[in-house]
């Protein structure tokens, strides 16, 4: 079962998502797909090297930024890129959803496209609480 979360029209976040669920993700007209969970965090969930081969196969691109409690700078750099970079809508996926949305916050405040209530609340509006972030 799926469970995309709208943000905006151009990103949509996620629990963890199984390999069966790429081809959904494509058939929603998602074109990119962005793993931040870091491989053998939990036994059982896919690989990078599994997903990306969904992903391919669906027609997909996929983008494996791992990040391991908050996002480094690095991280929020190479998400920013991503966002720029994006052909059509993204979604990003991790295991509960919030380092996908806190990194792709973070990267949002530090372009300036968003306000720190905009962020705020289209976290709430997905399910998250980013009230605590600072930036």
């Amino acid at each position: 079962m799926t469970d995309f979360r709208r943000v905006t029209d151009e990103l949509s976040v996620a629990p963890q998502i199984r390999v069966e669920d790429v081809a959904e993700a494509a058939r929603q007209g998602f074109r990119t797909l962005v793993n931040n969970r870091p491989d053998g965090e939990e036994p059982g969930q896919p690989t990078s090297a599994q997903m990306q081969a969904a992903a391919e196969a669906a027609g997909l691109a996929y983008v494996h930024i791992p990040v391991v409690g908050g996002p480094t700078p690095q991280q929020v750099e190479a998400s920013q890129r991503l966002f720029a970079e994006a052909d059509g809508p993204v979604l990003a996926f991790c295991r509960s959803g919030t380092r996908s949305i806190v990194t792709w916050t973070l990267a949002q405040a530090a372009s300036g496209a968003y306000s720190r209530d905009e962020l705020v609340a289209m976290g709430r509006a997905a399910g998250y609480d980013l009230s605590s972030l600072r930036w």
